[in-house]
């Protein structure tokens, strides 16, 4: 009976231990599948376009309050297919005048799309005043969350693939290391920042080189 019991016990810890090793590795494995080798995957980057506008921001209202300048500002960001179209829209209060907007361009290697073609996603972090520190900022998107402008992208995934992609852009964006190995280039467009007046509205726009920076045009 002893032995029979320790055999139980010793089938039921190896059936643990492959498990859980089953279970980190199939983690690992998913995001890298999904990444190199995921066709479904591959077809749904290769339908995103070249962007030159991503988002726009301008002034509510601008204030003084115990002699300092507060500025509520509503950012917006827009549809991938139509400049004009809204897909997530916020306010936020900044003291002061001067605002940063951090987004971050995930790039994906030319063997991560079906067509061969290099291809580009344009994910908004976060807002934040001249007094306070990036990592004090408001968030923008949920961190781990599918962006709102990437809403269906990869709708022909399972919703636990896609659970993974995003969660594993969103983590992989502070180790550029685990990046490089899964042939991704991350730019990081935390030095945006204008000074923001009533009247205006600031047009976040992409360079051809991936670079983010604001266009001031007249609020009309």
């Amino acid at each position: 009976m002893r032995k029979l019991i320790r055999t139980v016990f010793g089938l039921l810890a190896m059936v643990a231990v492959i498990f859980i090793s089953g279970t980190l590795f199939y983690g690992t494995k998913t995001v890298h599948d999904l990444l190199g080798e995921n066709k479904k995957l591959k077809v749904a980057l290769a339908t995103l376009t070249r962007e030159d506008q991503i988002g726009y921001a301008k002034v509510v209202r601008q204030e003084t309050r115990a002699g300092k300048l507060y500025t509520v500002v509503r950012f917006v960001e827009t549809a991938r297919d139509d400049r004009l179209k809204t897909v997530l829209e916020k306010e936020y209060e900044i003291e002061g005048d001067t605002v940063h907007f951090d987004a971050l361009v995930v790039t994906f290697a030319d063997q991560a799309v079906m067509d061969g073609k290099e291809r580009s996603l344009y994910l908004w972090r976060r807002v934040y005043g001249e007094n306070q520190m990036p990592a004090e900022g408001f968030s923008v998107e949920e961190h781990g969350a599918e962006p709102a402008r990437y809403a269906g992208l990869l709708a022909r995934l399972r919703l636990k693939d896609r659970t993974v992609f995003w969660n594993a852009i969103w983590d992989l964006a502070n180790d550029p290391e685990s990046l490089q190995r899964y042939g991704i280039k991350a730019i990081y467009g935390n030095a945006v920042y204008k000074k923001l007046r009533p009247g205006l509205i600031y047009v976040f726009k992409i360079s051809a080189s991936g670079q983010l920076y604001p266009e001031t045009v007249p609020d009309l």
